[in-house]
This record gives C-alpha cells, sequence and structure tokens, in this order.
C-alpha cells in the first residue's frame, strides 16, 4: 500500500501532461495515455469541457489502434450506397413509431423551423439489438427501446449491420474509457457526485449510432455562395447526450457513369464549427485516424449548466464543383437509461421527449 502523501505526489504527476492542441484550437489526447493513465489528462479534459471562453467543449483522440481507419471508411462509404438505393427501397426501413430513430430517416427531422432534407440518417443502436426492458417501457419509450432494423439482401450494402456495429463498438468502447478518464472533473461538477459517468453511460441501454449522409447541394439545398450561412449543411444544435464520438467526414464525388472517388472537402470553409464557451464560431477539423467528443445538453443538465453542451453546425463550403460532393460521417451518442434523473424535476426520459417533440413536431402531427 503506498502512504497518501505519495499517492497525492503520484496523481499530480500523472496531472502534469502537458495539453496539446490541433492547429484550430481543439485539445487533443492520445488513446496510449487514455489507456495506461488517465490521471495524466486531467488537465486537457479539464481544458476542452470546462467553462474557460476558449474552451471548445470537443476532445480529439488521436493515436487509435490500427484497425479503426478501414472499419470508419468501410462504413461511411456503405453510408452513401444506401442513401442511393432508390426511395421506395430506404423508406422500407424507416420506422416511425420509434419518431423515425431506428432505421432511415430523411426529411422527418425538423432543422431551424422546416423538414431537413439536406441529410440522410441512418439509426441504430450498436451496443443492443433488442433492450433487455420491460413492455411498458418499450412502449413507452420506442425512440430508445425499439429493435435495430437492418437493411436484408439490398444489392451494395450486404456488410451494412456488420460494418455499423463494427464502428459503433469501437467508439463506444473509447467513450466508455474517456468517461473513466473524465469521472474526477465530472464529478466535482455533476448535481449528484456519487454518480460514475463511465457507469451511466456502459450501463445503458439506450445508446445511439447516427450513420449521416449529406446530400450535394440540389434545387431544394441550393448550391452555395460566398455569402452563405455557416450551418448550410446542418442547423446549430445540441446534442442531448452526456458525450457524443465523432468520426471525421469522408467526401465523395459523383461524377456521371463514374464510381465515387474520395475527396478532399469542397472548400476550406467545408465542415464542422463550434462555438466556443465564450461564443467565439471556430472551425473544427477531425483528423480522418482521431476521433472526436463532445459534450451533450444530458450533461449539462446533470451538472446544473456547470458544464455546457456544445453548439455545433455544418457548413457546405462555396466552391467549384460542390454540388457534386457529398459527405459522410458517424456519431455516437453516449446516454443514460431513460430512468436517471438528470435533475430534481426531470429524467432522462423526460427530457428525452421534450426535445423529441420540438425535432418532430410536425411529423407527429401529420402521423396523427
Amino acid at each position: 500500500m503506498f502512504s497518501r502523501p505519495f499517492a497525492r505526489t503520484m496523481a499530480t504527476i500523472a496531472r502534469s501532461q502537458p495539453i496539446t492542441f490541433t492547429p484550430e484550437g481543439a485539445v487533443t489526447i492520445s488513446y496510449n495515455a487514455l489507456i495506461s493513465s488517465p490521471l495524466s489528462l486531467s488537465a486537457s479534459i479539464e481544458k476542452a469541457f470546462g467553462s474557460q471562453p476558449d474552451s471548445l467543449g470537443i476532445v480529439i483522440v488521436r493515436d487509435l489502434p490500427p484497425v479503426y481507419p478501414s472499419l470508419r471508411e468501410k462504413l461511411l462509404k456503405l453510408a452513401n450506397s444506401f442513401a442511393h438505393l432508390d426511395e421506395p427501397t430506404r423508406e422500407k426501413y424507416a420506422d416511425v413509431k420509434s419518431s423515425y430513430s431506428f432505421g432511415w430517416s430523411h426529411g422527418k427531422e425538423i432543422m431551424n423551423g422546416k423538414p431537413d432534407t439536406l441529410k440522410g440518417s441512418y439509426y441504430a443502436n450498436p451496443v443492443v439489438d433488442k433492450p433487455s426492458v420491460s413492455e411498458a417501457l418499450q412502449k413507452a419509450y420506442p425512440e430508445y427501446y425499439g429493435t435495430n432494423i437492418w437493411p436484408q439482401y439490398e444489392p451494395g450494402v450486404e456488410d451494412f449491420e456488420e460494418a455499423f456495429k463494427g464502428l459503433g463498438a469501437f467508439v463506444f468502447d473509447v467513450g466508455c474509457k474517456l468517461a473513466a478518464a473524465c469521472q474526477p472533473f465530472a464529478a466535482a461538477h455533476l448535481s449528484d457526485a456519487s454518480l460514475s459517468l463511465a457507469t451511466l453511460i456502459a450501463s445503458s441501454q439506450t445508446t445511439k449510432a447516427r450513420l449521416l449522409h449529406y446530400f450535394p447541394p440540389s434545387a431544394d439545398a441550393p448550391l452555395p455562395r460566398d455569402d452563405e450561412p455557416v450551418d448550410s449543411w446542418c442547423g446549430f444544435h445540441l446534442d442531448h447526450s452526456l458525450l457524443t464520438g465523432l468520426c471525421s467526414a469522408l467526401y465523395l464525388r459523383h461524377d456521371p457513369g463514374a464510381p465515387p472517388a474520395d475527396v478532399a472537402a469542397p472548400s476550406p470553409a467545408s465542415g464542422l464549427y463550434i462555438r466556443t464557451r465564450g461564443g467565439a464560431l471556430t472551425k473544427v477539423a477531425i483528423p480522418p485516424d482521431c476521433l472526436a467528443f463532445q459534450t451533450g445538453e444530458a450533461l449539462e443538465l446533470a451538472t446544473a449548466g456547470r458544464l455546457r453542451a456544445t453548439p455545433h453546425c455544418v457548413r457546405v463550403g462555396a466552391a467549384p464543383g460542390a454540388e457534386r460532393v457529398s459527405r459522410e460521417t458517424f456519431a455516437l451518442f453516449m446516454q443514460p437509461d431513460v430512468d436517471q434523473p438528470l435533475s430534481a424535476t426531470e429524467t432522462f426520459g423526460d427530457f428525452s421527449k421534450r426535445i423529441f417533440s420540438e425535432h418532430y413536431e410536425q411529423e407527429a402531427q401529420a402521423v396523427q
């Protein structure tokens, strides 16, 4: 057994690792340190997720195991393949009873007051195919406790389920390790200090992944201009998770008669934008061999606003040929079970119902 003074000294040494940044100012941490010395990341985590005006609310994890790039590339290219199936085929995999929170969703979500036709999404829980909860909970929360829907016998997407689960499980594992490393920092801010961020995530059956295909500009999504809004491809929003894992986007060029080709972003202005804690707008690039994690609104509620969610959006970027370029990416939302209190008056389930009603209100009225 180490003496308490010695243990405190070792913890101090562990916390002394210098903070490193991307060129755009996002905090980066090494996966190796996450595995071998998570306490050494305390300063980096506080800088990334804290309340300083220049904190972005996002951290980039580098030095990932070598299997990651192939998992990412395979699934993101399948996102494009699924999005190019004919519409009747895609709609077979839509699920209205879950508010389109399982399977395919296009034009159902409300962003900036109108249906979002700029991107198509495929939702599934990559950790649990069928949650082991009561029938009452399944009926009360179909957005989380439904059963995964997978494409069956569709040409070009035969490996869809395997690839989705493979990448999802990888991001989930890294996210659980990050949550454990965040615990000393999070515990100081959680309204209930006895909660374990890692346990809330690892034991939950509400994990949800979203595979995204951003359609190239079209008649209902006009070509970008130099003065286009910064949220031209995806409106400003907050995730309603505790933590969200994000893959670097893959851009594909679509030329007549040719297979989709990997390309750079249409413009240096294309991509993910975040507002810092102080309100400054910052473009953040996630390197292709890295993962990013950002804070969600459930964490903000669970900390009574002490740890804020990360406002973010996506911009098309004005450039010649942008009308032939799609964007593929993957997000994993890590969150507690629905009965977990986030505040004195609201559980995660209550909170989720409130958020879903805001983003799917018009669609729900049409179904009724």
